[in-house]
C-alpha cells in the first residue's frame, strides 16, 4: 500500500530536490509503506468539523494559483463520506476567482489549521460549486448553518483524493478570543469572590 499524498505530491521534479538535499531515501521508505491516506478516518473528520476556517488553493487558466481564505462557525465543514466534504460557499466579494477557476480545472489543495493544538492537515482533491437553486435539498440542509448572517450562495464539494498530516514545527501557537475569554472566565469569577468577601469584612 503506497502513500497517496506522496504518490501526487512528489512528482519527478520534487523527487529530483528531494534527491538534491538528501531526503529522497527517507520519503521513498515512507511512499513504498505509508498508509494510503485517500480515505477519511475518525481523526480526520473530527478536526475538519470542529475547524472555523481553511486556506483554498486552485489554479486559474493561466497556470497562477489563487489561496482564498474560507471560515464560518465552528462545524461548517462537513465530512459527507470517506472520500467526500463539503462546506457553504457564502456570498462574498462577487469576484468569483476560485468558482471561476475550477470551472477549468477542478484540481484543489486546502490547509486546515488548529493553532491552539499546532496541528494541520492538508488534502487534494477535485472541487465543484452547485448553486443553490441547482443543488438536492438535502445537500443545501446537510451543509446549512442556522442563525449564521451570511447567505449561502452556493455548496462546494471536494472529492478527497488524498490528505496528509504535517508536523507542528513552525506552528506559532495562537488562541482566538473565545478561547481567552473561556480561560479567564474561572479566574474573573474567583476575583469576584475573594473581592465580596473583602467587601464583607469590617475594618480591622
Amino acid at each position: 500500500m503506497s502513500h497517496r499524498f506522496a504518490d501526487i505530491a512528489f512528482t519527478p521534479a520534487v523527487q529530483a530536490a528531494q534527491e538534491r538535499h538528501g531526503s529522497r531515501a527517507q520519503y521513498a521508505r515512507m511512499q513504498a509503506r505509508g498508509a494510503s491516506n485517500d480515505k477519511l478516518g475518525a481523526p480526520e473528520k473530527e478536526f475538519l468539523e470542529h475547524a472555523d476556517s481553511f486556506y483554498l488553493a486552485t489554479l486559474s487558466e493561466a497556470g497562477w494559483p489563487y489561496v482564498q481564505h474560507r471560515g464560518g462557525p465552528r462545524g461548517f465543514v462537513k465530512v459527507l463520506s470517506p472520500t467526500q466534504i463539503a462546506f457553504a460557499d457564502f456570498r462574498g466579494n462577487l469576484q468569483y476567482v476560485s468558482a471561476g477557476n475550477v470551472a477549468q480545472n477542478d484540481r484543489t489543495s486546502i490547509i486546515v489549521m488548529d493553532y491552539v493544538h499546532r496541528r494541520r492537515l492538508k488534502l487534494l482533491g477535485r472541487l465543484r460549486f452547485i448553486d443553490v437553486a441547482e443543488a438536492a435539498p438535502e445537500l443545501v440542509r446537510e451543509v446549512e448553518l442556522a442563525g449564521y448572517r451570511a447567505k449561502v450562495e452556493r455548496v462546494a464539494l471536494i472529492d478527497v483524493a488524498a490528505f496528509d498530516w504535517n508536523c507542528p514545527q513552525h506552528i506559532t501557537q495562537r488562541f482566538t478570543a473565545d478561547a481567552v475569554e473561556a480561560a479567564v472566565r474561572p479566574l474573573q469569577a474567583r476575583i469576584a469572590e475573594l473581592e465580596a468577601r473583602l467587601a464583607g469584612r469590617s475594618p480591622g
